[in-house]
């Protein structure tokens, strides 16, 4: 098991700055992905950003140039600066890890995610 635990979420106006961190502990060996995703009221969740390993990462079209991801592999966090704020990032902000195990033939993955923090974004 993985437990992710976030900090940084929090209330502020539009074109300020939010930065999210998340702490994983647990069975950490072979996490591969991590990532943010959020989900906003009547709304599914969605991808912000993820970022393996190897530090490639991923934007969804509507953060991109306005949030960077980051990862620390040696303590495990990752953490995603939020700029330029929108009202509608307004949301509840997950962080996820995804842990590969098995064997090597037959990699099986598993899904971790964190609590949630709320980002309020006023215009």
């Amino acid at each position: 098991q993985v437990q992710l635990v976030e900090s940084g979420g929090g209330s502020v106006q539009a074109g300020g700055s939010l930065r999210l961190s998340c702490a994983a502990s647990g069975k950490t060996r072979g996490m591969s992905s991590m990532g943010w995703y959020r989900q906003a009221p009547g709304k599914q969740r969605e991808l912000v950003a993820t970022i393996t390993s190897t530090f490639i990462t991923n934007y969804a079209d509507s953060v991109q140039g306005r949030f960077t991801i980051s990862r620390d592999n040696a303590r495990n966090t990752v953490d995603l600066q939020m700029g330029s704020l929108k009202p509608e990032d307004t949301a509840v902000y997950y962080c996820n890890a995804v842990v590969q195990w098995g064997p090597v033939e037959r990699l099986y993955e598993s899904d971790y995610w964190g609590q949630g923090t709320q980002v309020t974004v006023s215009s």
